[in-house]
């Protein structure tokens, strides 16, 4: 009975010459520990919309959604923080690991919900023949930042990086879409496309 005492006084002691261990929030602005877990930011720069954030979002507050009316088509993953548990799977399991980090910032409270989340928008890649979404542009660009010179053995990577280059012309414009030609493997087209064009020929008969 005489270490509780001993602890209690111990503890008294110290939070004399420490002072409170409560801040006087929201009369002063109070600063988080390091290690946190407030408001998630999605960096504009490193995020490459892949979506992967959305899969392991265990509250679904991780909207995925696809513009394919817009001109380039895009897609938009919209973090919604009324619905957020500040898990910190998103920022864990980050395809770039530096796509999105959970912030300091935690007053996050108001009457109007639809106003609590943010979003990126990037311009999606799809398939020159069929029109099926293949990735986000700026996630083949990643591809192809980190696979460095292995990215040559795939058409899809090469041509994205010559035209971001404007090293490449648009190879879609003026060629037809059906039959497949030989020539289609040389352009932007998604793997069910592609396995059509390496199977069959133009008449429709396996290769």
């Amino acid at each position: 009975m005489r270490y509780p005492k001993l602890r209690e006084l111990k503890e008294a002691i110290k939070a004399l010459i420490q002072g409170p261990v409560t801040t006087k929030y929201p009369q002063a602005p109070h600063i988080p520990f390091p290690a946190f877990r407030g408001r998630p930011v999605p960096s504009s720069e490193d995020c490459i919309a892949c979506g992967a954030c959305a899969l392991v979002c265990p509250a679904r507050a991780i909207e995925v959604k696809e513009n394919l009316d817009k001109r380039p088509a895009t897609r938009e993953v919209i973090w919604h923080y009324d619905i957020c548990i500040f898990c910190k799977q998103c920022e864990r399991l980050c395809t770039t690991l530096t796509g999105v980090h959970l912030g300091q910032e935690f007053d996050l409270a108001t009457t109007d919900r639809s106003v609590l989340f943010e979003g990126i928008e990037k311009e999606l890649i799809l398939c020159e023949d069929c029109g099926e979404i293949i990735v986000p542009k700026a996630q083949l660009l990643w591809m192809i930042k980190k696979l460095g010179p292995l990215s040559s053995g795939n058409f899809n990577l090469i041509y994205t990086a010559q035209k971001e280059l404007l090293l490449a012309e648009d190879l879609n414009s003026g060629l037809p879409s059906e039959p497949h030609q030989r020539t289609d493997l040389y352009r932007i087209i998604c793997p069910k496309c592609r396995h059509q064009v390496l199977v069959f020929n133009q008449t429709g008969k396996q290769l």
